[in-house]
């Protein structure tokens, strides 16, 4: 016998309050849908509902058997629907968030080339540096930065992420250039949103606390004021490649370099499947390999 019968009456009927009006829900007779909660009872070994001439009310046992079985129900329907939509069009409203900087310089733009291909596809984009909880927030898609720590979402990786220690040539002229990690005490350190810097030693991931006389919340007011000299700093590969590569800036304690963190893509479990969810994924990953530092 199919455990999963009478699941779609018995909810129909707990619904409507009514046998007759969840029988017309379902296009069935008032009679099968009557069998089919019997039997369902009758496997259970437990009554669903009180019944009287007029109505039905849900038992104790009913009440919490409802609950289950809605859910059921919904991951149901979200599971065909996914199927039936692998191949469909972006469209509807799709809410997402990244970080601020990197948002506008990198995401946004591709993002705005995917709704030019895709019209009936509508996008709220919040830029936040603060992570927000996607599920809590009703949130369809997050570009996170770095190390993952929410084991609750599915991950896509679009492209690497390498952080660099650097600094300009006129700084190192004047007060040397740091040999060991040891050596970053005596040097102003150019500090960002954070003062604890990663860094690599003996094969493995250690955290060097710096300091300076000079702090920003903002990669790209770091990356100026060491274009200016003031101090070293440590930054991913996107802000200071194309300054290593001029002369520029010049990288340091490449022995100590981080193991490569990486830009992901965070999405709820339920979402994974939806066209507008993976086609966007695979734009943005095909869009960040074109970058000049990721070739």
């Amino acid at each position: 016998m199919n455990q999963w019968e009478g699941l779609d009456e018995f909810v129909a009927v707990a619904e409507t309050g009514q046998f007759t009006a969840g029988a017309e829900r379902l296009g069935l007779s008032s009679s099968q849908v009557s069998r089919q909660v019997a039997r369902l009872e009758e496997r259970l070994q437990t009554r669903l509902f009180y019944r009287s001439t007029r109505k039905v009310a849900l038992t104790e046992a009913g009440q919490t058997f409802l609950q289950h079985c809605q859910r059921l129900l919904d991951a149901r329907e979200e599971a065909l629907r996914a199927i039936s939509d692998l191949a469909g069009e972006p469209k509807g409203l799709l809410r997402m968030t990244c970080a601020v900087a990197y948002g506008e310089r990198f995401i946004v733009p591709l993002v705005n080339q995917f709704m030019a291909r895709h019209p009936q596809l509508r996008v709220d984009i919040e830029l936040s540096n603060r992570p927000l909880d996607l599920v809590h927030e009703g949130l369809d898609l997050a570009i996170r930065l770095g190390r993952l720590q929410d084991s609750r979402l599915i991950a896509s990786r679009l492209a690497p992420r390498v952080m660099y220690l650097c600094a300009a040539p006129g700084y190192l002229e004047r007060y040397g250039r740091p040999h060991s990690l040891s050596e970053l005490s005596r040097h102003n350190c150019l500090v960002g949103s954070s003062d604890q810097w990663a860094f690599q030693q003996e094969g493995r991931e250690v955290s060097q606390r710096v300091q300076g006389n000079w702090r920003c919340n903002s990669g790209e007011a770091v990356l100026d004021a060491a274009l200016r000299g003031f101090g070293l700093c440590q930054l991913p590969d996107y802000y200071v490649l194309e300054h290593l590569r001029s002369g520029a800036l010049v990288s340091l304690l490449e022995q100590h370099q981080p193991p490569n963190t990486a830009v992901w893509a965070l999405y709820p479990q339920q979402r994974h499947l939806s066209p507008k969810v993976r086609q966007l994924v695979d734009c943005l990953k095909a869009g960040l390999a074109e970058r000049p530092e990721y070739r």
